[in-house]
């Protein structure tokens, strides 16, 4: 969910590409969703102080002026860094909203298509909860968002929240909310999905920030002359070269689930 102009900020880091929507993905993306039917509660621990903003739904209406949206991202970092937390970046391409959700969900972006087919559908079947915010032609509307690389907007959100019967949590980049939570209307959530929202422009997938002290151990070596890296992380945990003062870090966050280790590129 960016425009061309702020693609260098929102491009993809993580190492996967992109599948068929199959109904083996399916088959494999409902399985996965089992394992995490229990809410997560440990992002939600770190943000316990804030009291979260419901969300009225609505289609995207605004985008910032690329000055904005920089003073937005940097409202954004620190937040994370204030409540201890991490993004797992998706790919800006339209689809980010639709690629969190599917790494909350399935723990992997590329389960985008099937988020948005389930929430298209949660839309059509389900009209007389979602029309009303819609200030256009409801069919259109759908239509629309069934659309590979169409902006997800909050009424997606919603619909989704429906559908999965997921909590959805977003830390935001507003320099008067922090926090917003969208709900399922009729049934209890069976989960909880955490992401970072930034500027109106781009979504990521939000976690705990665990394990600092073994990837500094892991990663740190003395200086010894010519340093090749620099790794920094919120707490002041740093090692920096003396050479290079703008790049990309890699933190290897493993994922080990039904055999499976996927690791995520964190830009810093």
């Amino acid at each position: 969910m960016v425009t061309n102009e702020f693609h260098s900020e929102c491009s993809s880091s993580t190492s996967w590409s992109s599948q068929p929507d199959t109904d083996d993905d399916r088959m494999i993306a409902l399985v996965l969703t089992e394992e995490y039917s229990k809410l997560d509660g440990a992002v939600a621990r770190r943000l316990t102080n804030l009291a979260p903003i419901p969300v009225v739904p609505r289609i995207n209406s605004y985008i910032p002026t690329l000055s904005d949206a920089n003073l937005d991202h940097q409202r954004l970092l620190q937040r994370l860094q204030v409540y201890g937390l991490y993004e797992v970046k998706v790919s800006g391409d339209g689809n980010c909203q639709f690629r969190a959700l599917s790494e909350q969900m399935f723990k992997s972006p590329d389960y985008h298509k099937l988020v948005r087919k389930e929430v298209v559908k949660q839309l059509k079947e389900q009209k007389a909860l979602y029309e009303n915010y819609v200030p256009m032609k409801y069919k259109h509307y759908y239509k629309k968002m069934a659309k590979n690389g169409e902006w997800g907007d909050h009424i997606t959100l919603q619909a989704a929240a429906d559908k999965f019967a997921v909590k959805i949590c977003l830390l935001t980049s507003f320099r008067d909310t922090c926090f917003i939570e969208i709900v399922p209307q009729y049934q209890a959530p069976k989960r909880e999905a955490w992401l970072s929202f930034w500027s109106e422009v781009h979504y990521n997938s939000l976690y705990e920030l665990r394990g600092l002290h073994f990837l500094q151990r892991l990663f740190y070596r003395p200086n010894q002359g010519r340093s090749t890296g620099c790794f920094s992380f919120p707490g002041k945990i740093e090692v920096c070269s003396s050479e290079l003062t703008l790049f990309f870090c890699t933190l290897l966050i493993l994922h080990v689930h039904y055999h499976t280790v996927y690791i995520y590129n964190i830009y810093i």
